[in-house]
């Protein structure tokens, strides 16, 4: 699947995945909002209403060419995490784009609701970070729990919390167009 896509479902956090893809957006990434059913309009949890640009059952599955670059991101919030953690379509299609070459990227909540869904040989080893009280499932499987802004572990980013969207968007943002590009948008939100 190519691409950069944010995953939206009713009660995202409107911070980790608005802020994410402003950032991305400034340093000149297409980012796509897809909801994860046909209905275009969908609920934050703090009842701010975004309209999607794509659903899921109607994207394009096709895994050929997909690389580091293609990133699909999961914002936290609840319950949109635990929507996005239910939707079996969208974890076998995480699957299968992380086992195609495709990048990861998870905020708050959902590294431990979505992520933790992914194979354990992924995750054995794997430094992450996430919201308080959500590091659980993926320590089970041995991964390594650190309480910052940010952690890249190879192909997967991860993110402790809405205060901390920023330092997430630019992380995966370094991940797709490098440090220069990363380093001009923070310049640019005087954030160095």
């Amino acid at each position: 699947m190519k691409g950069v896509n944010i995953f939206l479902a009713d009660g995202f956090e409107d911070v980790e995945a608005l802020a994410t893809c402003d950032v991305l957006r400034r340093g000149g990434v297409d980012v796509t909002l897809v909801a994860l059913t046909d209905d275009p309009m969908v609920e934050s949890s703090h009842g701010v209403l975004v309209f999607s640009e794509t659903f899921l059952p109607e994207m394009e599955v096709d895994h050929a060419g997909t690389d580091a670059a293609d990133v699909m991101i999961f914002p936290g919030g609840m319950p949109g995490s635990k929507s996005l953690a239910a939707c079996t379509p969208l974890i076998a299609l995480m699957q299968a784009h992380y086992d195609a070459g495709g990048s990861l990227a998870a905020i708050c909540a959902a590294p431990g609701l979505v992520l933790s869904q992914l194979r354990p040989d992924i995750l054995r080893g794997m430094e992450f970070t996430c919201f308080d009280g959500f590091q659980d499932a993926l320590i089970a499987q041995g991964a390594r729990y650190t309480p910052a802004p940010a952690v890249r572990a190879g192909r997967i980013v991860t993110g402790r919390s809405a205060g901390h969207a920023i330092a997430f968007a630019l992380e995966i943002l370094r991940g797709i167009k490098g440090d220069a590009v990363a380093a001009q948008v923070a310049h640019a939100l005087f954030l160095d």
